[in-house]
């Protein structure tokens, strides 16, 4: 079993990881290397800066020096998510329960990316890295266990790319991107005289590709455009109950889901002001909306074929807007600054989810990068991010009063981010 995690978190509703991550709206991570960190990653797909440009923008690799290329790079993710309770109201009989303490989770992040050209033409890159990741936790009491207690998810993207130089103006990449991952997910159950939990854990892979074009304007000015297509992850696993009565519909076996992952469209430009100071701006678009009702099926026993749950996301296509700017102080230092505007998908309150409490977001970066010799270069970034209050009213899905509850609050949530990455060339 041991597939990918993006489908997975969409479909385990795991995606609370995501509002608690620096990454991009919903639950895609944006920690794709570390030299764009400083700038909150503004002009991705127009920088060519480095290797990561296999992930950003693959006909970047044209831009690189001849030779090879490689960066290895690790960020430390500190997200901190508190609920606060106002009108939640408990399934009959059960306790309300507590505000579930802070459910952000650190974790580490790491990528690695090489690319290197292979005649005067063409070149071939290879990028390693985390697409979507990390883990939450509420306190096994809390008012929201019967949606949700804690989510775990890890991935792994391998990513393979060419670029082609049509002429010094302009040059085309194309990746192929093959995602696996595992996740698994803890919820209270409600079964009217006591409480149980349900585990699940599910496995998958996925296929996808990426496609990008780079044009110099003019000696000062890139435009770069990236797609990221979706991805179809089919995933299978096994559920399991403990502490509830010996049911059908509580019993243990086989389960699969089937979700599409969004496809992104990223527009960057990089515009070089002097010798000293560049200005970068991008807008990402996601299409979140290819993921609106995604239910958990059995595979086995005599309920194969219905849904242990379905998860409702009923998301909302969204974008991401950032700028920035990169001041080289001398030969050895350069300085970067940058801020994004990170759209969510989730609609409103009614439809966003203890799983997946995620709001709007302002990041705020700064970073730096060293020249330490001819051949390396150690980036240095940081990003705090601002996620906009989110209010929640959800009932799990169901009428009043819910099995699972009715969850009425607000979360408060903010995220620390800091990484460093080398880069060789040889």
């Amino acid at each position: 079993m041991k597939k990918n995690v993006l489908a997975l978190s969409i479909a385990s509703a795991l995606s609370l990881i995501a509002a608690d991550r620096a990454h991009g709206a919903g639950f895609a991570l944006y920690e794709q290397g570390v030299s764009g960190l400083g700038n909150a990653y503004a002009g991705a797909a127009a920088v060519a800066e480095d290797s990561t440009t296999v992930w950003w923008n693959p006909a970047g690799m044209a831009r690189l020096a001849k030779g090879k290329h490689l960066a290895i790079a690790g960020s430390v993710i500190a997200p901190s998510t508190e609920f606060s309770n106002s009108g939640s109201v408990p399934p009959a009989g059960r306790p309300l329960g507590s505000n579930g303490g802070d459910a952000g989770s650190a974790a580490f992040v790491p990528s690695a990316f090489f690319a290197m050209d292979f005649g005067p033409q063409w070149s071939f890159g290879l990028g390693i890295s985390v697409p979507f990741g990390q883990k939450t936790e509420y306190t096994g009491d809390w008012i929201g266990r019967f949606q949700g207690i804690s989510a775990e998810i890890k991935t792994v993207n391998i990513n393979p790319a060419v670029s082609y130089k049509v002429s010094d103006a302009l040059s085309v990449g194309f990746g192929i991107n093959y995602i696996t991952g595992e996740i698994e997910t803890l919820t209270g159950v409600n079964f009217g005289v006591g409480e149980g939990q349900n585990k699940s854990s599910v496995d998958g892979d996925g296929w996808g590709f990426n496609i990008g074009v780079l044009f110099s304007l003019s000696p000062a000015t890139r435009f770069g455009v990236h797609y990221r297509s979706s991805v179809k992850l089919e995933l299978d696993g096994d559920t399991s109950f403990t502490g509830t009565p010996a049911l059908p519909q509580l019993s243990n076996g086989n389960v699969k889901l089937e979700v599409d992952t969004p496809d992104s469209l990223a527009f960057s430009v990089a515009h070089r002001m002097n010798e000293r100071l560049e200005l970068l701006g991008d807008v990402t678009w996601w299409q979140w909306s290819k993921i609106q009702r995604v239910p958990l099926v059995r595979t086995s026993g005599s309920l194969s074929g219905q849904p242990v749950s379905t998860f409702a996301f009923d998301f909302d296509d969204s974008y991401r807007v950032s700028i920035g700017a990169n001041y080289k102080l001398n030969p050895a230092w350069m300085l970067k600054f940058g801020f994004a505007y990170d759209q969510t998908p989730v609609p409103s309150a009614e439809q966003r989810t203890v799983r997946l409490p995620d709001n709007d977001r302002y990041w705020f970066s700064a970073g730096a990068k060293f020249q330490m010799s001819k051949a390396g270069a150690l980036d240095f970034g940081y990003t705090f991010i601002q996620v906009k209050d989110a209010d929640i009213r959800n009932n799990g899905g169901t009428g009043a009063p819910p099995a699972t509850g009715f969850v009425s609050g607000s979360y408060k949530a903010t995220v620390n981010v800091l990484g460093v990455q080398y880069q060789h060339s040889f």
